[in-house]
């Protein structure tokens, strides 16, 4: 599909009229995919100006490795591309915490799923979970961000750049639905 002929998955709007717009990112761990692109996202929203309007953050669905900091190996991609990821710990999303987000972001069908369940009787969460890469103009709407945990560094350059085409498409998204907002 080309990015002409599909339309990006819709930015949620706000939840409230005013303050921050609330974004988390959601993996299996917390510990390569969602961490990866909590620091691009950062960097995108930065580098278009709305970094003040809109707030960032990422959780896993499982518990493996509550508190400890990205894989060294997602951590060494991100530095090989010019990012920093070192302030990383690990947490794992609660349901309880679903409804103060604007827009909760799953990396692959999976986490999609068991955000889902989290949500379950909850139709105004459900309709702000979205997959990451439902933002990339040129990915397939369902196409997903690899694990690459027990992979190469190959795998974690390609989920860099999953996650990077994405980011830019949800700020671009952001920046035109969010331009005036305190």
């Amino acid at each position: 599909m080309s990015a002409d002929s599909r339309a990006l998955a819709p930015v949620p709007p706000p939840r409230q009229r005013s303050g921050t717009y609330r974004i988390c990112l959601v993996c299996l761990g917390n510990i390569c995919r969602s961490p990866m692109a909590e620091v691009v996202v950062r960097s995108e929203l930065e580098r278009s100006g709305l970094a003040a309007r809109v707030e960032v953050d990422s959780a896993g669905t499982g518990d493996w490795h509550l508190g400890g900091p990205m894989d060294a190996r997602a951590a060494a991609e991100l530095r090989r591309r010019g990012y920093d990821g070192s302030a990383h710990r690990a947490r794992q999303i609660d349901r309880s915490w679903l409804g103060g987000y604007d827009l909760i972001i799953a990396m692959d069908r999976s986490n999609l799923r068991n955000l889902r369940r989290m949500a379950a009787g909850q139709p105004d969460i459900a309709e702000r979970i979205r997959l990451m890469r439902s933002f990339d103009p040129l990915a397939d709407p369902e196409a997903e961000v690899p694990d690459p945990y027990d992979g190469s560094p190959e795998d974690y350059a390609t989920v860099f750049e999953h996650v990077l085409a994405a980011a830019r498409g949800l700020v671009g998204q952001l920046a035109a639905q969010l331009p005036d907002r305190p």
